[in-house]
Formats: C-alpha cells, sequence, structure tokens
C-alpha cells in the first residue's frame, strides 16, 4: 500500500493540519492523494457524498486533496454524547451508542471495516496519507488498537511521529513514547517532526539533535507555528478561535457538547464582525447584535448546561433589549417550548422545558436525517448550499413563518417578532450571497467576499509552510515505496 502515517506524541500536537498540508502539498506535485484516518473522536461531522458522515478535519484534508468527503476516507466515528458514553459511526452510519469501558471490546470487530476502507482508497489513488488519533504512547490501550499502532502495524504502514514544542517538554513527549513502545512497534517509526516552533529554530538544534540520538529516528524538521491556521475549520470546540475584528459582535455559546461549529468558519473571517465564543462561566456580552446557539450531540443534556450557567437569564435580557437569536440544529430545538425524547435516544427518556422563544416542540426520533441540503432564503430568495445532520421532529405555530425552503417545504421557524430563528440547516453562512444579505440585515455594511477561495489559498499557504520547513520528499518517499 502507497501510504505513510502521522501520529502525535499528544493530542492536540497538530496532526490534522499537518496532514491536510501534506495532502496539498502532494497533490501540487501531481499525485493523486487522499486522506485516512482509522478512527476519529469529534462531533463535528461533515455528510459526505456517499450519504454518510465523518469527521469535519477528514473533510478538510478531502478538500486539500481535491476529493469530495467520503465516509472510506473516516471509517470509525465516535461522536460523545456523554461523559462516559458515545455513539459508533462505521462507515458513515451509526451503529451503537457504547459506554466507555464497553468501547475496548467492540474494536477489535471493527479493523476488518477501517482496512477495508483504507485499501478502497490505495485502489484508487498513489497515495493515502493516514492521521493517528491521540498517542501511541497510551499503551495502555494498545490491545486491540486500530487509531495508531495496532492498524500501522496490520496495514503495514510506516509512521512519522509528531511532537508540539508549544507546550513545552517536546524532549521527553519523543524520547518518552520511544521508550514506553513495543520494539515492534516503535520499529514502525522511521522520522520524527517538531511542531508549532515559535522565534529561532536554531536555538533548538541541540534538542533536535538529543531526540534523533535517543530514538534513532530521522528528524524531518521543525515545523514554525502557522499563523493563519485559524482560517481553518477547527476540528476541536477547544481550539475555535475567536475572530480579532472590531464591529458587529456575534456571540456563540460554547456548549458541552457543542456540534458542527463549522457554521462559525465564515464569520470569523469577515470584515466588521467580531465572534465572541462564550465559555461555560461567562455572561453573553450585553452589546452583541446576534447570539447563535450551535448544534449539539446531546440537546437536553445541554439545555441543562446552559441553564446551568445562567445563559437563559442572558438570552432572555438580550431578547427584551431588541437582540437577535439564531438557533441551528440542537440550537433551534432548544429555542422551543419542549423537548421530548420519550424512547432515551440522546439521553434518559423524558423531556425538558425548552427556552420558549420559539412556538415549537421537538419530538425525538431514532430516525437521523443525514444529507446535504439546497435551500432558499425565504426573506431573501437567496440559494442555501446547507447540510442536515439531526434527529428530532419540530412542529408549532412558529413553523408557519419558515426561515428557508427546501424542496417546496418549509424548513425552520421564525417568531413572531421576526428576531428569534431556528434552522436545522448547518453551514449556511458559507455561500457568500446568502452572508453578506443576513448580516447586512443585521446593519453591516456589505462586503465582497469568496470564501470558499480564502480557504483554498490557505490550503496552498499551509503546503508551502510545509515544503519550506520539512523534508516532504523524505515522507513521500516512506509512502511512495
Amino acid at each position: 500500500m502507497k501510504s505513510f502515517m502521522i501520529q502525535g506524541a499528544g493530542s492536540n500536537v497538530g496532526k490534522s493540519l499537518i496532514v491536510a498540508g501534506l495532502c496539498r502539498a502532494a497533490r501540487l506535485r501531481g499525485l493523486s492523494v487522499a486522506p485516512f484516518k482509522p478512527q476519529n473522536m469529534s462531533n463535528n461531522a461533515a455528510v459526505t457524498i456517499d450519504g454518510g458522515e465523518i469527521g469535519r478535519a477528514q473533510a478538510l484534508q478531502a478538500l486539500a486533496c481535491g476529493l469530495e468527503p467520503h465516509t472510506d476516507m473516516n471509517p470509525v466515528l465516535l461522536k460523545p454524547e456523554s461523559e462516559v458514553g458515545a455513539q459508533v459511526v462505521v462507515q458513515g452510519k451509526r451503529v451503537a451508542t457504547v459506554k466507555a469501558r464497553d468501547y475496548s471490546a467492540l474494536k477489535p470487530s471493527l479493523m476488518a471495516p477501517v482496512l477495508q476502507s483504507f485499501q478502497r482508497l490505495g485502489a484508487a489513488h498513489d497515495l493515502v496519507i493516514v492521521e493517528g488519533a491521540g498517542s501511541p504512547a497510551e499503551v495502555n490501550l494498545r490491545a486491540g488498537d486500530i487509531a495508531n499502532m495496532g492498524f500501522a502495524m496490520a496495514a503495514e504502514v510506516p509512521v512519522v511521529l509528531v511532537g508540539d514544542i508549544d507546550r513545552g517538554g517536546v524532549i521527553a513527549q519523543m524520547v518518552g513514547t520511544r521508550a514506553v513502545l513495543d520494539p515492534s512497534d516503535a520499529a514502525l517509526i522511521k522520522g520524527f517532526v517538531i511542531n508549532k516552533f515559535r522565534g529561532d529554530p536554531r536555538l533548538f538544534d541541540d534538542g533536535y539533535a538529543m531526540i534523533a540520538a535517543q530514538t534513532g529516528w530521522q528528524g524531518l524538521g521543525v515545523l514554525p507555528y502557522f499563523p493563519q491556521a485559524w482560517r481553518l475549520p477547527a476540528e476541536d470546540a477547544l481550539d475555535i478561535v475567536a475572530s480579532t475584528g472590531q464591529g458587529l459582535k456575534i456571540a456563540c455559546l460554547q456548549l458541552s457538547r457543542i456540534a458542527n461549529f463549522d457554521d462559525l468558519d465564515p464569520l470569523k473571517s469577515e470584515p466588521g464582525v467580531q465572534v465572541v465564543m462564550v465559555r461555560p462561566g461567562e455572561a453573553i456580552p450585553g452589546d452583541c447584535a446576534l447570539v447563535i446557539l450551535p448544534g449539539s450531540k446531546s440537546t437536553r443534556g445541554d439545555l441543562a448546561f446552559l441553564r446551568a450557567q445562567g445563559w437563559d437569564i442572558d438570552l432572555a435580557a438580550h431578547h427584551r433589549r431588541g437582540g437577535r437569536i439564531l438557533g441551528i440544529c440542537g440550537g433551534y430545538q432548544m429555542l422551543g417550548t419542549e423537548i421530548s425524547d420519550p424512547d432515551g435516544i440522546e439521553g434518559p427518556a423524558g423531556s425538558s422545558p425548552g427556552l420558549g422563544l420559539l412556538d415549537i416542540t421537538t419530538t425525538m426520533t431514532p430516525d437521523k436525517r443525514l444529507t446535504r441540503t439546497t435551500a432558499r432564503h425565504k426573506a431573501s430568495g437567496l440559494p442555501i448550499q446547507a447540510y442536515e445532520i439531526h434527529i428530532g421532529r419540530s412542529e408549532g405555530p412558529d413553523r408557519a413563518r419558515p426561515f428557508a425552503e427546501v424542496e417546496g417545504r418549509p424548513e425552520g421557524a421564525i417568531s413572531a417578532d421576526g428576531r428569534v430563528t431556528g434552522s436545522y440547516l448547518h453551514g449556511m453562512f458559507s455561500g457568500d450571497a446568502f452572508r453578506a444579505a443576513y448580516l447586512t440585515a443585521l446593519g453591516l455594511p456589505a462586503v465582497q467576499r469568496n470564501h470558499g477561495a480564502e480557504v483554498e489559498a490557505t490550503l496552498d499557504a499551509l503546503a508551502a509552510h510545509i515544503e519550506a520547513h520539512l523534508d516532504v520528499e523524505a515522507m513521500l518517499n516512506l509512502g511512495l515505496r
């Protein structure tokens, strides 16, 4: 198989971004390349061309390759629903919800579909660049592993290990990983990369040489911090960076199970817009024009979380002051008068009173709507390219004032005063014309932008950054051996 794998000495060391940059670099060299992550854990999902869902990071990597996202690129996706349990999605489809302690028993059965997806990608492309999950240093999880060394061993894929110097202790990260690995696993690691360096990289020459000497691995470069990373979609909610712009203020609530927060990405880059993430324990700013209630993987659970922060009081005050509120997917459901889950699909069976800002009720159902959607905004008549990824049906009087139409059917709801809107459409702001019209209605002067072109340009810049500082040729030779 023509492939190599990027693993990390810890979580959040920058694997996803490096894989995206390597994918774009390989593509620019004329290779047909595809991304692959055997197992991902994220509530930030993308709808694929074959009607499934994968991690948002793999969708970005597919874009870097010039490909449509496909379920084979992330055959196992874990979507946390609580502190101890997660939904298991295999090749794009939900198969179970399991407790963390029970997942280890399920893992061995997942290696077959993982290898099947990997082999299909390998047959269709010159090169497959694989991303690990977490760290291979978590040797207590090695038995039945499908995410790191277990996969690399089964698929006979060489590994490049990435360390994050921004956190400090990168020498210990790398040498310590080598020390705890089984010799057969350690032999799969052919080189290492130091990521997120700030300042003069020559100051790390001695440390770099020490890692090479202690591990026996080839140094493949020191990668400086990439300052444009904020322009690309974040995989983890903790990585969401508030925009630094001034002007129209939009606040988004960082729910405990926030999902599909890529809705914010086009807004963060908008001139004259300041996007503020409201963290737990913080109050909603009193001067914001719009508050966004984002999607959630546990709607009733996050509604309780919202109330625990006092955000329900802040929202009511914001609404009384004449502010606008937009609920997307789970956030839409929270805005209603009641959320009912009679079968316990998302958690304990029961119902919860909603925020009462929209006259709708929602009933959770076992069927998940998972589709790419073309809608038409009712107020402006503009098309919206979006996707839906939700369970539950919402009905009520405010649905008589829909936000949009999908195939002639009403979608979403608007309050009688016109200041509270709910919709199941994710990704609505990625369309330049609709985003401009929506922000103009909030009082922002229209600005001509091409968000898609900006993302593409950032991926090109990332590839150039990686080519300038890493031994890309050596890594590609590992995969094309």
